[in-house]
């Protein structure tokens, strides 16, 4: 039976930049069917470098192994595809699109979304900001230094250390998107965040941390450069719940296993 399957409504963050986390936000803030995230994630960017789909369903999280399977099995039973070339989308301008695509797609509709917005309207209901903020500012000012890599989470980081918590302009470096990370590999790990571990090193800052390409993941330093492992920055969260409102108002079901976590949350 051929699979028939339109869409009429594509959300896009401003200037094609979005975080996989706040993709996840979305589709589950709006019900969507999925979501198609089109990145680099830690692998060398720009027009030579590498690049991969991913889709998000439903729930937000990664397709599972079925939906996948089903994906490309639909795949090569594909017989013709329709394009729109002369469709022109101003990535830039906030606000709702529509087209008109030859009555096949009526309408046609693109909204264009701040692409910090929505998942800083999450966190805010996750974490004590008031807490964060006065940690970042207060008479014992915790200084900290985040490095986005110049991935995709640059405005993120701005937007919530900088111009929210209050943390000074230089707390976040490499905070411009660039389709090849300037060069660089955006693999946040002690081997190519050199930057960010050789000024931890000198111990003026307390806190650091780094982002990959997309912001799914992340690594954490202390002063001095100390490295927090996964699995140690998951059991640190789970020993201060109390301190995260999320978790207090609607308690935890569960941590999520993966192959960092080792025996630190056992232990805990």
């Amino acid at each position: 039976m051929p699979f028939n399957f339109k869409i009429g409504r594509l959300i896009i963050g401003q200037n094609g930049i979005l975080s996989t986390p706040a993709v996840s936000c979305i589709i589950r803030k709006i019900k969507a069917a999925g979501g198609i995230i089109l990145t680099a994630s830690h692998c060398p960017g720009g027009a030579g470098g590498e690049f991969g789909v991913k889709f998000n369903v439903a729930n937000g999280g990664p397709a599972p192994d079925v939906v996948s399977d089903k994906i490309y099995q639909i795949s090569k039973t594909i017989e013709e595809y329709a394009i729109c070339p002369d469709l022109r989308i101003d990535l830039s301008r906030l606000g709702r699109q529509e087209f008109d695509l030859e009555n096949k797609f009526k309408p046609f509709r693109v909204e264009i979304v701040d692409p910090v917005d929505i998942y800083f309207n999450l966190l805010w209901t996750i974490f004590d900001f008031h807490a964060i903020k006065s940690l970042l500012t207060g008479p014992s000012q915790l200084k900290i230094r985040v490095d986005a890599m110049h991935g995709v989470m640059g405005p993120y980081v701005r937007k919530v250390l900088c111009d929210e918590l209050g943390a000074p302009a230089n707390s976040a470096i490499n905070c411009v998107p660039l389709e090849d990370f300037g060069g660089q590999h955006p693999d946040p790990n002690l081997t190519y965040a050199m930057t960010l571990l050789e000024a931890m090193k000198g111990g003026e800052y307390g806190f650091g941390a780094a982002f990959d390409a997309d912001g799914d993941r992340y690594m954490i330093l202390g002063q001095n450069g100390f490295f927090v492992s996964p699995s140690d920055s998951l059991a640190i969260i789970a020993a201060n719940l109390s301190c995260i409102p999320c978790f207090c108002q609607m308690g935890v079901r569960g941590f999520g296993r993966s192959m960092p976590t080792s025996m630190a949350l056992d232990r805990l």
